[in-house]
C-alpha cells in the first residue's frame, strides 16, 4: 500500500497509508490531509490511486502543487517522489509498512502538532532536501516517556535525553549517521558510549540513563 511521509520545517510529522481511489489534501477541515498553512489552498490537490498507481492534480491552487521542484497541474508518482506544498513536503513511498488499518483518514500538518508520526526531543538548525534520500532514518523509542513515537533525523544535529539525566547527540554526516554522548550513562548495544562519534547500523540501539531505549532505523 502506497503511503506519504509528511514533514514541516524538516521534521517528519505523520504518515497517511493511501487506502481509498481519491485522498483530498488542502487547508479545509474536510481534506484528508489537511495542511494548515495560509500558502495552501482550500482544496488545493487530489491524490487518484488506480491498481496501485498514484496520480497527484493540482485542483487549481493558488501557489501551485510541486514534484520534485517542479511544477504540474498532473503527474503520476514514483517512489521516492517529493511532493511540495506551502511550507510542507510529501514524500512518496510507493510500498508502505503502515498497518492497512491506518487507512487515509484526516491528518493535520502545521508546526506545532506531531499527531502519527516523529515528535521531536529538540530543536536543531535544519539540513534542506532531507526527504529526498531512499528510506528517511529515524529514532525509534523502544521504551520510555515517548514509547513508540519515531524521532526524525531529518536535521544535521539531534539531541536526545534530558538535560541533568543522559543526553545524546546524533548528526548527520556525508557518510551517514553518527552518535556520541554527552552527559550521564548512554550505551550503545549494551557498550558505553562515550564523548567520541561512532557510526550508527541500521537497528542499533541507544539506552539513555537505563530508562529510554531508541533504535536507529529507516522507514
Amino acid at each position: 500500500m502506497p503511503k506519504m511521509i509528511i514533514s514541516v520545517d524538516g521534521v517528519v510529522i505523520g504518515q497517511v497509508a493511501l487506502a481509498k481511489e481519491r485522498t483530498t489534501l488542502g487547508r479545509r477541515a474536510y481534506n484528508d490531509i489537511v495542511i494548515d498553512n495560509l500558502a495552501v489552498s482550500g482544496e488545493h490537490a487530489v491524490l487518484h490511486m488506480s491498481g496501485g498507481e498514484v496520480e497527484i492534480e493540482d485542483l487549481n491552487s493558488t501557489n501551485g502543487t510541486y514534484v520534485n521542484a517542479l511544477a504540474i497541474q498532473k503527474q503520476a508518482l514514483k517512489d521516492n517522489d517529493v511532493i511540495e506544498v506551502g511550507g510542507c513536503r510529501i514524500h512518496f513511498r510507493a510500498r508502505s509498512n503502515l498497518d492497512p488499518a491506518i487507512g487515509a483518514g484526516s491528518v493535520r500538518a502545521t508546526s506545532g502538532e506531531y499527531p502519527s508520526g516523529a515528535m521531536p526531543l529538540s530543536s536543531a538548525p535544519t539540513e534542506s532536501g532531507a526527504l529526498v534520500e531512499l528510506g528517511i532514518p529515524v529514532l525509534r523509542v523502544l521504551s520510555g516517556a515517548n514509547e513508540g513515537q519515531d524521532v526524525g533525523l531529518q536535521k544535521v544535529v539531534t539531541t536526545i535525553g534530558k538535560p541533568g539525566v543522559a543526553v545524546a547527540v546524533v548528526t548527520r554526516r556525508r557518510q551517514g549517521y553518527v552518535a556520541a554522548g554527552v552527559e550521564g550513562s548512554i550505551t550503545l548495544n549494551g557498550l558505553e558510549l562515550g564523548t567520541e562519534a561512532v557510526a550508527l547500523q541500521e537497528r542499533d540501539v541507544l539506552e539513555l540513563g537505563g530508562a529510554t531505549r531508541m533504535q536507529f532505523v529507516r522507514i
